[in-house]
C-alpha cells in the first residue's frame, strides 16, 4: 500500500474543499492620484483586482520587483499573491503613490 493510504485524506481534502482555506478576490482603487487601501487579511493564493479609475496611466510596481502591472486609464489588472509577508508597492510614474502588501501564509 505505501504512500497512497498517508495521501487519501490529503486528496480528499482537496477534491472536496474541507480543511483548505479558498482565495479571497479584492479589489484595489486608484483614483485622485492615490492607491485605496489593500486589504487587511490578505493571505497567500488571494487575488487583488487593481483598478485605475483616474484619467491618468498608473502602475502596481512592488520595490521588491515582485510585481509590476501597468494600468492604462479605467482599466485592471490582475494578480495573485504568491508569497508571505510584506512588499512596498509604487507608480513608476507618480513616485509619490505610494502602498503597502501584507499577506499571511
Amino acid at each position: 500500500m505505501g504512500l497512497l493510504p498517508k495521501l487519501l485524506p490529503l486528496l480528499l481534502a482537496l477534491l472536496t474543499g474541507s480543511g483548505v482555506a479558498s482565495a479571497a478576490e479584492y479589489q484595489i482603487t486608484i483614483a485622485g492620484m492615490n492607491f485605496g487601501a489593500p486589504p487587511a487579511e490578505l493571505h497567500v493564493g488571494d487575488v487583488i483586482v487593481w483598478r485605475n479609475d483616474d484619467i491618468f496611466r498608473h502602475t502596481a510596481t512592488a520595490r521588491d520587483k515582485s510585481f509590476d502591472i501597468d494600468l492604462p486609464p479605467k482599466s485592471e489588472g490582475r494578480m495573485t499573491i504568491s508569497q508571505a509577508g510584506a512588499v512596498d508597492f509604487y507608480c513608476r510614474f507618480h513616485p509619490a503613490m505610494t502602498g503597502k502588501l501584507e499577506a499571511r501564509p
